[in-house]
């Protein structure tokens, strides 16, 4: 069961069927297992949106909304509890379990759920739903429209509107209640612990997976399911490859190794990024590179508060950075010129951050109405501003193969913001500090 009380589900199950109206139904299956390899399966992992809703973890799950039934809104098809598969691969809730257990309001087997459909959907003007993500199940959906339209001499109604169950539910996703907020805090509590480890084990000569193999042991030890995402580690000019996850190399003295890694708890996810010198020491054209990051990452946070825009972290960093590679001499010319001509791209490439929540690049528009969206109180967002010279670059050789990135999770509050990872050391003096076993 989950760590949020069963009426923050109930909360977000009101919010969305108001928004539909009456003469709805939001229908949305649970993920599908995927196999590993032929009898082996991967980890299972509930969809996000089905997750929200419900609370519901197992597969083989489906779940309708339907604002104003007499019978009850919230109806859900499971799996039957089953003596022989619960001894093999773990118990299941069953349909009294789900009414039990979940606050479902009727409750029937999957196997029915082709049978029933057509019922629910019986005088529902409108159908929401995530059409497109899951196609066999799109199938069975239109296939149930077409079994009531083939019925419209008698009476009966079919639905005649489809619309994307997305834009409502993703909207309600991006606000974060205060029951989620400590699930985050949580979250990024954990992961900036499994970062000061990593930190800890660094030496000259230990691989990528070492490193990633103490973050992974903070994050189990400490009751997370997995990783919220692949954990990069790349030393030296790995990390220059924005989504390295071979993590297979040996770390050089010398060479800075760069660590993006977040765990997730009880479905929500941090996501941070350190970048640190392997021997413990930053060389001065290291340290000149790492300074600049952090400077913008610092210019970033600073404007983010209710009533700023998206893009304003992101226009704070690349000021910041474009200003200083041309002090550092990287770039050449007038600042305002060389934002306007993206001359920065080729050391910075990628965004200043994205939306966090359940999922580590989680849903909610930027835009509104083509214009960026306005920051407002529960939003979470990562600030990750970095700088990667590649081993080719025509610079001078002491810049050469350098990969930095700073990551941070910021909550949107009514005072500003809160730097939910604050706890993982970046400032250049306290990681040396922290490495050399200071702290």
């Amino acid at each position: 069961m989950s760590a949020l009380p069963l009426e923050e589900f109930a909360r977000r199950r009101r919010a969305l069927m108001n928004m539909m109206g009456e003469g709805s139904i939001a229908i949305l299956p649970a993920a599908e297992q995927a196999l590993r390899n032929r009898d082996s399966e991967f980890r299972y992992r509930q969809d996000s949106d089905f997750y929200y809703l419900s609370g519901f973890t197992e597969p083989e799950a489906v779940i309708c909304l339907i604002p104003g039934r007499p019978q009850g809104e919230f109806v859900m098809f499971c799996r039957p509890r089953d003596k022989t598969q619960e001894i093999w691969n773990g118990r299941r809730s069953g349909p009294h379990g789900v009414v039990a257990d979940y606050a479902v309001d009727e409750a029937f087997l999957i196997d029915e759920l082709d049978q029933r459909l057509p019922q629910l959907l019986q005088g529902c003007a409108k159908v929401y739903c995530a059409m497109g993500a899951r196609p066999g199940f799109d199938r069975r959906l239109l296939d149930a429209v077409q079994d009531l339209r083939a019925r419209a001499r008698t009476g009966v109604h079919a639905p005649g509107e489809f619309l994307m169950l997305d834009h409502l539910l993703h909207d309600l996703r991006l606000f974060k209640s205060a029951d989620e907020i400590k699930l985050m805090r949580k979250a990024a509590t954990i992961s900036a612990q499994a970062h000061r480890r990593a930190m800890r084990a660094c030496r000259p000569g230990r691989f990528e997976y070492e490193l990633e193999a103490e973050i992974l042991h903070e994050f189990l030890s400490q009751g997370c399911a997995a990783a919220a995402y692949n954990s990069i580690v790349g030393g030296g000019a790995n990390a220059c490859i924005l989504h390295y996850v071979d993590n297979r190399e040996r770390l050089q003295d010398g060479d800075l190794v760069l660590i993006d890694a977040g765990a997730e708890y009880d479905h929500y996810a941090a996501d941070i990024t350190r970048t640190f010198p392997v021997n413990g020491r930053f060389t001065p054209a290291q340290r000149a590179l790492y300074d600049l990051v952090l400077a913008a990452q610092a210019a970033a946070i600073a404007v983010i508060r209710p009533g700023a825009h998206w893009n304003d972290p992101h226009d704070a960093a690349v000021r910041c950075l474009t200003t200083g590679l041309r002090d550092l001499g990287l770039l050449q010319g007038e600042v305002d010129e060389l934002i306007a001509n993206a001359a920065y791209r080729p050391y910075y490439m990628h965004r200043t951050g994205h939306w966090l929540g359940m999922d580590v690049h989680d849903v909610g528009d930027y835009k509104v109405a083509e214009q960026w969206r306005e920051l407002e109180p529960g939003m979470v967002l990562t600030v990750e501003p970095g700088l990667y010279i590649a081993s080719d670059a025509e610079v001078e050789p002491r810049w050469r193969g350098i990969g930095i990135r700073i990551e941070d999770d910021v909550l949107v509050t009514r005072q500003g913001h809160e730097v939910l990872t604050a706890a993982a050391p970046k400032q250049a003096q306290e990681i040396e500090a922290w490495m050399r076993g200071e702290g």
